[in-house]
C-alpha cells in the first residue's frame, strides 16, 4: 500500500507541506507537531459551504473528514492566548504570577539610579554586593574613562522592586569608606522648569591650588567642563560639571584637597537678585546695576 500524504500549512495562503498518514488513513497529531511545533489540531475550508471546519481529534489521532483527506489544504490550529492545557497548567500559573508582577511594576516602574561619589577602587561587583542588601538588583554599571578604563566616580544601579528603589534614594550610602548619594537621574527639563546649576562654589581654597589640580580632583566625581580661580586670589574657586546631579550631590560637603579642608556650596546666579534690587528704584540706569555685577555668580555669604 502506497504511503498517503496530506497537505498541511500554517496559513491558507502559504505553500503547504506534505505530512505522512498512518496505515489506517489517520494522522497523528504528534506527526503534525513535529513539523509545526505547538500544533493542537487541523482545520480546512469546506468546498460546499466555504466555511472553516475542524478535523476530528481523538486521543491524539486526527481522522479524515468523510473518511477521505482528499486534495484539500489543512491549516494548523494553535492554542489561543489564555487557553490553559492540562499539561501546561503549572507553567501557565507561573506565567500568570510573573505577569501580575509586571502589571504591578507597570504602575510604578523602577528607573536607573545614579550613584555619585564612588571611590575609584569600587567595582561593579562591589556595587552589586552592597545594593543587594536592600533588594534584588537587575543592573549595575560604573562609568569609566574610555582610554584608561578608570572609574569616573559615578555609576548606575537598577532594582526589581519600586519599594526598594524608594528606600535606597531616601538615604546616603557608605560604600568602600566613602559617603555616596543615590538619586534619580534628571528628567528632561521642560520649558517652564528651571535648569539646575552645574557649577559649585569651592570655599577655603589655598593660593597654591591650581586649576589643573582642582580639575583632576573633581574629575573623580564626574566630567568637569570648567575650573575658574578668580584673580586676584580670593580663597575660592568655581568648578563646573557636565552633569548637574554631580554638582548638587557635592553641595554641603567638606572635602580634603592637598591636605586642606574645602567647603562645597551651590553657585547661585545673582542676576535676578541684582535686577530685582534695582527694579525698586525707578529711573536708575541699567548700567548702574551692571556695576555691581562683577561676577556671573554670587559668593555664599559664609565665604566672602
Amino acid at each position: 500500500m502506497a504511503e498517503l500524504y496530506i497537505r498541511v500549512a500554517e496559513d491558507e495562503n502559504e505553500e503547504p507541506m506534505e505530512i505522512p498518514s498512518e496505515d489506517d488513513g489517520t494522522v497523528l497529531l504528534s506527526t503534525v507537531a513535529a513539523q509545526f511545533p505547538g500544533a493542537c489540531g487541523l482545520r480546512y475550508r469546506s468546498p460546499a459551504s466555504q466555511c472553516m471546519r475542524g478535523v476530528r481529534l481523538v486521543e491524539g489521532v486526527l481522522h479524515a473528514p468523510e473518511s477521505d483527506w482528499g486534495n484539500l489544504v489543512y491549516v494548523v490550529n494553535y492554542p489561543k492566548v489564555g487557553v490553559i492545557l492540562p499539561d501546561n497548567k503549572r507553567k501557565m500559573d507561573e506565567m500568570d504570577a510573573a505577569s501580575a508582577v509586571k502589571i504591578k511594576r507597570g504602575i510604578q516602574k523602577t528607573s536607573d539610579l545614579i550613584v555619585l561619589g564612588l571611590p575609584w577602587k569600587t567595582s561593579e561587583q562591589d556595587l552589586k554586593d552592597y545594593f543587594s542588601t536592600f533588594g534584588e538588583v537587575i543592573m549595575v554599571q560604573i562609568k569609566r574613562d574610555v582610554k584608561t578604563g578608570n572609574s569616573k566616580g559615578f555609576g548606575f544601579v537598577r532594582f526589581t522592586e519600586y519599594e526598594t528603589q524608594s528606600k535606597v534614594i531616601s538615604q546616603r550610602h557608605m560604600i568602600d569608606g566613602r559617603w555616596c548619594d543615590c538619586k534619580l537621574p534628571n528628567s528632561k527639563v521642560g520649558p517652564d522648569e528651571p535648569q539646575r546649576c552645574r557649577k559649585i562654589f569651592v570655599g577655603r581654597c589655598t593660593e597654591d591650588m591650581t586649576t589643573d589640580e582642582l580639575r583632576q580632583f573633581f574629575m573623580q566625581y564626574g566630567e568637569v567642563t570648567d575650573v575658574f580661580i578668580p584673580k586676584p586670589f580670593r580663597a575660592f574657586a568655581f568648578v563646573t560639571f557636565a552633569d548637574d546631579q554631580v554638582a548638587q550631590a557635592l553641595c554641603g560637603e567638606d572635602l580634603i584637597i592637598k591636605g586642606v579642608s574645602v567647603h562645597i556650596s551651590n553657585a547661585e546666579p545673582k542676576h535676578n537678585n541684582i535686577q530685582q534690587l534695582f527694579s525698586n528704584f525707578p529711573g536708575r540706569s541699567p548700567s548702574l546695576a551692571a556695576m555691581f555685577d562683577r561676577s556671573q555668580y554670587q559668593y555664599p555669604s559664609s565665604h566672602v
